[in-house]
């Protein structure tokens, strides 16, 4: 018995359940601004110990980085990313995420094989994205005279 796309597709449509758009929408709102409210006291904090401008900007997204790598190993970050959704993924924090969760996947393979090759499996293209797009808008700027 074959099924076609369509007997598929509602037969799929029946057995998933279906998702409340607006609230995953506000969970994603709200967890998300406390992730960057949370970045912007450490931002505070940094200048209030008396670090230059410079160090702070350095600082802070480094904090959030490492705090986010630590809450992905100790199995945190997963239990509020699945409340929070695209929450925890568009700051910084998702980078952090993204880069130790293949890491914690593959530690059973070993130090070198296992972690050290599968780690930037998934931050890798974002990195080397990032740097292609960047070298793409330095040259945008440099023949525009936009600098």
């Amino acid at each position: 018995m074959s099924t076609t796309n369509n007997e598929y597709n509602r037969m799929a449509e029946k057995a998933s359940p279906p998702s409340p758009k607006i609230l995953n929408c506000i969970k994603a709102f709200l967890i998300g601004g406390l992730i960057c409210t949370f970045g912007q006291f450490l931002n505070w904090g940094f200048e209030r110990l008396g670090f230059t401008k410079e160090v702070v900007k350095a600082l802070t997204p480094a904090t959030l980085i490492v705090i986010a790598a630590i809450l992905t190993g100790i199995g945190v970050f997963d239990k509020i990313a699945k409340h929070a959704g695209a929450g925890t993924i568009v700051p910084i924090t998702g980078f952090a995420n993204s880069v130790v969760s293949p890491a914690l996947e593959f530690k059973s393979e070993g130090i070198i094989m296992g972690t050290g090759a599968n780690i930037f499996k998934i931050a890798g293209p974002v990195i080397a994205y990032g740097i292609f797009s960047a070298v793409i808008y330095g040259v945008v700027c440099y023949f525009f005279k936009l600098y």
